[in-house]
């Protein structure tokens, strides 16, 4: 069992099959992938808001890979444990016109920077917050059947941006390989997420991943499944404050729950309406509480209390 490095100076931001692999592995083997945060450097340290008002979408998701397996067929199940996550001090977030839960809500650019130490993620300028650091790579998938060039932005049956936060360290994720050798690329790493990513970005970042992969032969699945360690978050110390919604729509129960969340962080707490949205979006969790009791349902949004200082 091989273990194998991938550096960041050749990616692909597209899912094609026919893109060649970078490097081969046996089953078994460990690749360790530096990926590029999010926007492929449109976003950096130095960035203002308006780094984000016009982005490139083309360069969205520079993927690190692709990694053949040797003897993953279509039909078989790839293994991915997810052994090591490493940030580099610094992330980012915010909101950009016509994109998020709130696009309409928030029509403006808007970047927030994160200052990344050890295991905590704080506001760059300021101890406001602060988020655990709880990592993942926000896109990790193996080449589609399909044949030609594919957007990475949405999920697809080849799992893409799935933005999962449970995928973190000591889970294992599950991907039905589409094409032989599975054709298999990382990247969109995220320092911290809350279940929704609401905003659209999760705290953004350049990461190290160290990834094992493993052929299952004796496992089919029709999409994406994973295992995931206890506890779901470190946040889970002290509690949360949630607000709900109800109604026909669970795509605008989400969107209101949100705003009185938002709006709760900006009275109570002092934040700026996007510097609450940011927060929600690295660290609010959305669940649908109810779906049972037609006509309508209910959308909770919780804020783990720990977070705000």
């Amino acid at each position: 069992m091989a273990e194998h490095y991938l550096d960041d100076s050749v990616v692909h931001a597209f899912w094609d099959s026919s893109y060649p692999p970078r490097i081969e592995i046996e089953t078994g083997d460990t690749v360790i992938f530096e990926c590029r945060e999010a926007v492929d450097g449109q976003v950096t340290p130095d960035s203002g808001h308006d780094a984000v008002a016009n982005l490139d979408f083309s360069r969205i998701h520079p993927l690190t890979g692709p990694v053949f397996v040797k003897g993953a067929k279509p039909g078989e199940t790839l293994e991915v444990e997810i052994l090591d996550l490493e940030h580099k001090g610094w992330g980012w977030n915010g909101h950009l016109p016509g994109f998020g839960l709130l696009a309409d809500d928030f029509d403006y650019p808007f970047v927030q920077h994160w200052r990344l130490e050890g295991d905590s993620c704080y506001f760059w300028d300021n101890d406001k917050v602060e988020v655990p650091f709880e990592p993942f790579c926000g896109v990790m998938g193996v080449a589609p059947k399909e044949e030609g060039r594919l957007s990475t932005i949405p999920p697809r049956l080849n799992g893409g941006n799935i933005d999962i936060r449970g995928l973190t360290i000591g889970a294992t994720l599950y991907l039905p390989v589409q094409v032989e050798g599975a054709l298999f690329s990382t990247a969109d790493c995220h320092a911290a997420q809350g279940d929704g990513e609401v905003s659209g970005t999760g705290i953004e970042t350049p990461m190290t991943a160290t990834l094992r992969f493993n052929v299952r032969k004796d496992l089919a699945i029709k999409e994406l499944q994973f295992s995931t360690p206890s506890p779901l978050t470190k946040a889970d110390s002290k509690g949360y404050f949630c607000t709900t919604a109800h109604g026909e729509d669970l795509y605008v129960n989400s969107q209101n729950a949100l705003r009185y969340m938002i709006e709760w962080l900006h009275i109570e707490h002092g934040l700026s309406r996007s510097e609450a949205y940011c927060l929600c979006s690295a660290a609010a969790d959305l669940k649908i509480s109810e779906i049972v009791d037609a006509p309508n349902w209910i959308v909770s949004c919780y804020m783990p209390l720990s977070v705000l200082k």
